[in-house]
């Protein structure tokens, strides 16, 4: 179970600021941008040291990268290109703040597998959608079991990066730091990549006919 299996609960949180967004008049591709062009200013930060506003950028770009489908709805917004640039940019964010933190504050062998267990746990769900299906598309959303199925996914590695960030920020314990956090960040995505494989074969390794 992870975080993104809870996004309706979420949403009643920041469904707020949706209406406000909505209300300004701003478009779902645009709040896609501000929350790309966030996540790119915030891994130079984490290339520049200043570890703090570097994750407080983060923390808004997940923000509003939550909200763009919330807006999308709420306007009658929704559109195909809207929800592949979302995943698109999604990606382009993760790649470059794990790549700017694994390869200053750890080693790059670890980096490259962080990036795939990040990339590859989410991917696989566009390509089981196209390959098996999904049981239901509800205002542009898809709704399938798959995005329950993982320990780890996209806001638990923000998370990660955020509190880890702050830790290394302060020293703490002299031992708690980014370095850790991208070790924790490559573990978790990379066994919940492996749930979502075991899940899959376990309930779609039938032979057509």
């Amino acid at each position: 179970m992870n975080l993104t299996s809870k996004r309706k609960v979420l949403k009643k949180i920041y469904s707020p600021l949706t209406i406000v967004l909505a209300k300004i008049g701003i478009t779902p591709n645009q709040i896609s941008i501000i929350a790309l062009l966030l996540g790119i200013l915030s891994a130079y930060l984490y290339i520049a040291n200043n570890f703090l506003l570097a994750s407080l950028l983060l923390l808004f770009s997940g923000l509003f990268d939550l909200m763009d489908g919330d807006v999308a709805v709420k306007t009658v917004k929704t559109t195909k290109f809207g929800a592949v640039f979302d995943w698109v940019s999604d990606k382009i964010v993760d790649t470059l703040v794990i790549g700017a933190i694994g390869l200053t504050y750890a080693n790059p062998y670890l980096t490259i597998f962080a990036i795939m267990g990040s990339l590859i746990n989410t991917f696989v769900k566009p390509v089981a959608y196209s390959e098996i299906g999904y049981d239901s598309r509800v205002k542009g959303k898809i709704e399938s079991p798959l995005e329950g199925i993982g320990i780890f996914g996209r806001p638990e590695t923000f998370i990660t990066i955020i509190i880890f960030s702050i830790l290394h920020y302060f020293n703490f314990l002299g031992i708690i730091n980014l370095y850790l956090g991208i070790i924790i960040i490559t573990v978790f995505t990379n066994i919940s990549l492996l749930q979502r494989l075991i899940y899959l074969y376990r309930r779609y390794n039938i032979q057509d006919i």
